[in-house]
């Protein structure tokens, strides 16, 4: 009979914060609980409620492991953009389909509405320190307040678009990338322009 490997504390919660982010684009923000994550990764509700101390909780990991395996995604494309290898759009895309395709605007919609407003914490203060370590306030760097507002902006734009984005541009009569190529315009002109030019100057 074969025994079930002992996963050490670190391993049991990456594997549940990746059956939790599977569950989230699968059936959404409120297929995310301990019992449905569990039966995924073959463990316990204790076990689970040991790890997270609610359902809540894990939706709040979920959210930062959401945010920083997203950030990381961001910050290689910028770097790839300023190095020449890579292409605002993908900057861009990167953004929108964290926030549409992988869950992260339905689960940012589903803490605000169930009361969980500092379960975004995590969220947003991965976001600004990606944004920081990308521009460090040192010469041949746009600078951080332009870094902020663009990311701002953009951020929001990805947010508005995975939760209305789609049937609003069809009412105006708008293709339905109009939202990201807007977010691409204001990453070349916000921060590759004056990126290159803070480095020739």
């Amino acid at each position: 009979m074969a025994t079930r490997k002992r996963l050490s504390p670190e391993e049991s919660r990456a594997g549940a914060l990746q059956a939790a982010r599977t569950l989230l684009i699968e059936a959404g923000p409120q297929a995310v609980t301990l019992k449905a994550v569990g039966a995924r990764v073959g463990r316990t509700h204790a076990n689970l409620l040991h790890h997270f101390g609610s359902a809540a909780g894990l939706q709040r990991e979920l959210a930062a492991h959401l945010a920083q395996t997203v950030c990381e995604s961001v910050a290689e494309a910028v770097r790839a953009t300023r190095a020449g290898l890579g292409s605002p759009r993908e900057i861009v895309d990167i953004a929108f389909d964290a926030f549409e395709r992988e869950g992260g605007g339905a689960l940012v919609s589903w803490m605000l509405a169930t009361g969980h407003e500092d379960a975004i914490e995590p969220f947003v203060e991965t976001i600004h320190s990606m944004v920081d370590d990308l521009n460090p306030e040192e010469e041949g760097h746009v600078d951080a307040m332009v870094a902020h507002r663009a990311t701002h902006t953009v951020v929001l734009l990805a947010l508005g678009q995975s939760l209305i984005g789609e049937p609003l541009a069809k009412s105006l009569r708008l293709p339905d990338h109009v939202a990201r190529d807007i977010a691409e315009k204001i990453i070349i002109e916000e921060l590759v322009d004056r990126h290159e030019g803070a480095a020739q100057d």
